[in-house]
């Protein structure tokens, strides 16, 4: 898969970001040109944290950025996603993180990390609505907030075609956050190839 999301991210000329499993890390950086992320950090520093994942490391392999409180993923308690983000942003790790709504959204714009994604998880691999046809005003008022403060808003759930991503850059977005629509389909490179479309 990295290997087709480098070809179209060169012949395009847009960037793709893939995001991947902590485990996977090291070796899709070593295969591809493409910055890599992964999908968590946890909020520590060296010591005794069986299990968890240390930034440090992250940063060690080559790790670009990290998405966290992902709906699959999301921190209980608000203090421990602040210190994520912050020590994230110690060791030179960008952050995107994924607001459920606007409440949670105007939130996090204190933590100023690179990217806010508005994601609302009753959407998230969604074969039948995507946010950009089932909220397209949350993505505008979500836009109007983060454009506030400077941080690029990226949305997702849901997002299967090439009117949502237009709808999504339209109202605002900056990118997408895309997974079950490419990783499903039989076809996942003419899938991806249709939604570059969307930013033609």
């Amino acid at each position: 898969m990295s290997k087709i999301l480098q070809e179209v991210a060169v012949d395009s000329n847009v960037k793709i970001v893939p995001v991947v499993q902590v485990i996977d890390a090291e070796t899709i950086i070593d295969s591809t040109i493409l910055d890599v992320w992964i999908q968590h950090v946890d909020p520590i520093s060296y010591g005794a944290h069986t299990g968890w994942v240390l930034p440090e490391e992250a940063t060690r392999v080559g790790v670009k950025g990290v998405f966290l409180n992902h709906s699959e993923h999301k921190f209980e308690d608000f203090s421990a996603l602040i210190k994520a983000n912050a020590r994230c942003h110690e060791v030179g790790l960008k952050t995107l993180i994924f607001a459920e709504d606007l409440d949670e959204l105007q939130k996090l714009l204190p933590l100023k990390p690179n990217f806010i994604s508005y994601e609302p998880p009753e959407l998230v691999g969604s074969e039948e609505e995507s946010v950009a046809t089932a909220k397209p005003e949350v993505i505008k008022d979500a836009f109007n907030f983060t454009n506030q403060v400077n941080i690029p808003l990226i949305v997702g759930a849901g997002i299967k075609s090439v009117a949502d991503v237009e709808k999504s850059l339209e109202y605002g977005a900056l990118g997408i956050a895309v997974s079950s629509a490419i990783v499903k389909s039989n076809e996942p490179k003419e899938k991806l190839l249709e939604l570059i479309e969307g930013f033609e």
